[in-house]
């Protein structure tokens, strides 16, 4: 079997849920052909959207597609009976260009409404409004700047050529100077890892976008993104201007009550929803590490690992709790997606039980192993490529092996090398470029997630017998 081919099934096995989106996507109904209260036109059967790679827009998890404007309009053609052709753009000029030749009908992402836009896009669905913000850490639990003017004096770092710095410029020369502004090299610091610096101490404030803030602010909890430095730009998905019809259909069909409700949802747990997993330092004198040891201790030897080992990985997945329920959905005590569940034969409903949980655990892992063993031969090197793809899934890991022979890194070593890799993509200059097959992905968190399951492990082979 090729390399393409093997990919190819690993990702049908190992997304059941991205085939079940496009399979009940692909349904037909009555609905595509009638027409909506208000429209001029009929629906089209098949509604050719694009959108682009982004922290909130359209991203995979754990080998299944998600992201708020993808879940959106993937409701939209459900509840609509269409069809959705799918693509993902390069740059928000290439989606343009595609709705302006007629290659697509809608962008589901967020065009700016701004004179120059209006040329070649109509804005309907969803619309945002965002505007620069300061990033700074909370001090006793609140914003320290609570003005621009408090910025006189102050360390701002912001991304090279960017137009957070044009703005920073701007309201410097505004307050009539004193901002000392710091320029870090876009190339290899990007806003994503400014907020984390931010939060790490390494620098006092930056300025970025609302929504990337509010996002970060979700795993950041230390951090204050209220003050905005900037006007609010307003963004929304756009048809081409002389499809009016289909945006007034798109307008009527989300300002309707599920697709409100599924707003309302949405909003939460990308905005709203803590992602922060305090390290909270686990007792071992116990001369157990839980209640479930027996579960791990069968289980452990079918995907050939030490059992202290899959209790570590229990631990960081739900710290034992099998009722836990992570923000995109993942269940019980080996947080496995309900996608991944139904894939391998097994009731989603039944995840909380923490039998099951490990039974469809340890089946991914050993399929997880099976497919990057041509990659990386090595047993021990492997381990940590197979915990990081359980995480985030195979497609982004098959993505960062190919940077790393591509960037000169050690494709068949994690540390320093693939997990380097991987983080390149959270870069959107790596990201959409041809050289990514399968987009962005939150590697930081991927990277944590590895170090401590190894950190944990190693220790309890220190203070737990075998």
């Amino acid at each position: 079997m090729t390399q393409r081919r093997a990919l190819k099934s690993a990702i049908l096995i190992l997304s059941a849920a991205c085939a079940a989106i496009t399979g009940s996507s692909c349904s037909s109904s009555p609905d595509a052909s009638s027409k909506a209260s208000g429209d001029a036109l009929p629906l089209p059967d098949t509604l050719r959207v694009a959108t682009l790679y982004g922290p909130t827009s359209y991203f995979l998890y754990r080998d299944e597609p998600t992201g708020y404007d993808y879940t959106l309009v993937d409701s939209l053609a459900r509840q609509k009976g269409m069809v959705l052709d799918l693509k993902v753009a390069s740059s928000l000029t290439q989606a343009v260009n595609m709705l302006d030749s007629g290659k697509i009908d809608l962008i589901a992402y967020g065009v700016p409404v701004t004179a120059h836009y209006k040329q070649y896009a109509l804005a309907c669905g969803p619309q945002t409004e965002t505007e620069q913000v300061l990033v700074q850490p909370k001090i006793r639990g609140e914003a320290a700047i609570s003005d621009v003017t408090d910025l006189i004096g102050k360390d701002v770092y912001v991304e090279s050529d960017s137009r957070f710095l044009r703005r920073l410029q701007n309201l410097d020369s505004e307050l009539g100077g004193g901002i000392n502004i710091h320029e870090v090299n876009a190339d290899s610091i990007i806003t994503e890892d400014l907020i984390g610096m931010v939060s790490n101490g390494e620098i006092p404030l930056t300025i970025v976008d609302s929504d990337i803030a509010r996002l970060n602010a979700t795993y950041y909890p230390d951090l204050d993104v209220s003050l905005p430095v900037s006007f609010t730009q307003r963004a929304a998905w756009a048809v081409a201007p002389d499809k009016k019809w289909l945006a007034d259909s798109i307008d009527a069909w989300f300002d309707s009550a599920e697709p409100q409700e599924i707003n309302r949802e949405l909003l939460k747990r990308y905005y709203e929803q803590t992602k922060y997993t305090p390290t909270v330092r686990f007792d071992f004198s116990k001369g157990y590490i839980s209640k479930y040891d027996k579960l791990f201790k069968r289980y452990a030897p079918t995907v050939g690992w030490d059992w202290r080992l899959m209790a570590a990985q229990a631990y960081v997945e739900s710290k034992f709790n099998t009722n836990a329920r992570s923000w995109v959905g993942a269940r019980g005590l080996m947080q496995v997606m309900p996608s991944t569940a139904r894939g391998y034969r097994t009731n989603p409903r039944n995840l909380n039980n923490p039998e099951t949980s490990l039974k469809v655990a340890s089946a991914l892992i050993n399929d997880l192993d099976k497919y990057l063993k041509p990659h990386v031969p090595s047993d021990g090197e492997r381990l940590k490529f197979v915990i990081a793809a359980y995480n985030v899934g195979i497609a982004h890991i098959y993505d960062a092996i190919a940077l790393a022979k591509k960037y000169g890194l050690d494709p068949e070593k994690w540390d320093g090398n693939v997990e380097k890799a991987l983080m390149m993509k959270m870069n959107p200059k790596i990201y959409r470029s041809d050289d990514v097959r399968y987009g962005y992905c939150r590697a930081t968190e991927t990277v944590s997630y590895v170090k401590k399951i190894t950190n944990f492990y190693n220790q309890a082979r220190r203070e737990i017998p075998a």
